[in-house]
């Protein structure tokens, strides 16, 4: 059964320059390809779940500017839900300046502008109504999120946290939640363990598990992603392609996850699926532009088999 899907996060305009090589500290570099793409992890994880077929309900917050304008009319053109997507008067919708390598490797630096305007007084009772999962992540502030996360246990609402950009979690943070999807270096930062071995992993998903969350996955790159769950626990790989630009793959991870455990998927299902999804997203440039719809899951496959 299909469930509605709840994204609360940030919507940022995305400034990409295709280039050889990161500039180094006071170098600079001749770039070639730029882009302009709508983005932001919220925004991105949004259209990548709407695209997949998911019933998606999007709360966020903009500036009144033509960032702001653009942002809204491709989330209404995907069909997205945004009844409760704001303005901030006086601040500049959210921005993010991207330098992509030739491995497909990034750089980003973000300014957030409105939405670290996104406060609990943004978001009414009625933004949770009919929703089965919700996904959070860390570009707005922390506080917002801690709020929600509350809302998500009151209503019953299965609540998955992406804890990008990295940051420190309390323990009270992490307690309830159905799913956290850290990479690498999260992982590290929110439990003091470096993941450089199959043991580490184990380790760092035990410690979060301890802290009360309920199912884990670090996600590992070209090398797939470490699910631990009562139904499954171990690596379920990644799809070999061959990769352009690795911006937004996380996003469209997250995305595809949640609509598959929408869709009643078990998590190594969902796993599975979302690896598929992120994998297409990779040959291609942007952060939006570059998620999947769900037609293309099997032909893109099907094609490169």
């Amino acid at each position: 059964m299909k469930q509605k899907v709840l994204i609360i996060g940030s919507s940022n305009t995305d400034m990409v320059v295709k280039t050889a090589h990161f500039p180094r500290p006071g170098e600079t570099v001749l770039g070639g390809t730029f882009l302009m793409n709508p983005g932001g992890k919220g925004a991105n994880q949004a259209v990548a779940a709407a695209r997949l077929g998911a019933d998606v309900r999007f709360v966020a917050k903009t500036g009144p500017d033509i960032f702001g304008k653009q942002a809204r009319e491709g989330f209404e053109k995907e069909g997205i839900d945004i009844r409760f997507v704001t303005e901030s008067p006086g601040l500049a919708s959210g921005v993010a300046l991207i330098t992509v390598n030739a491995q497909g490797e990034n750089e980003i630096v973000v300014a957030s502008g409105a939405n670290m305007d996104l406060h609990p007084a943004d978001i009414p009772d009625q933004a949770f109504d009919q929703v089965g999962f919700a996904l959070f992540q860390l570009e707005i502030p922390l506080g917002t999120v801690q709020w929600s996360l509350g809302k998500c246990a009151e209503r019953g609402i299965r609540a998955v946290l992406n804890p990008a950009p990295a940051m420190p979690l309390s323990a009270q943070t992490l307690k309830g939640l159905y799913l956290i999807t850290p990479n690498e270096t999260e992982t590290e930062l929110i439990t003091g363990i470096e993941v450089t071995s199959g043991e580490a992993l184990q380790k760092a998903a035990q410690s979060l598990i301890a802290q009360g969350v309920q199912n884990v996955i670090v996600t590992l790159g070209s090398k797939g992603i470490y699910l631990a769950s009562d139904g499954f626990t171990g690596i379920i790989p990644a799809e070999v392609v061959e990769a352009v630009d690795s911006t937004a793959a996380g996003d469209v991870f997250n995305g595809a996850l949640l609509k598959a455990l929408a869709d009643s998927a078990t998590l190594e299902q969902a796993c599975r699926f979302a690896c598929r999804a992120a994998a297409i997203s990779v040959t291609r440039m942007g952060a939006q532009s570059s998620a999947p719809y769900q037609h293309e899951l099997a032909s893109f496959f099907n094609d490169h088999e």
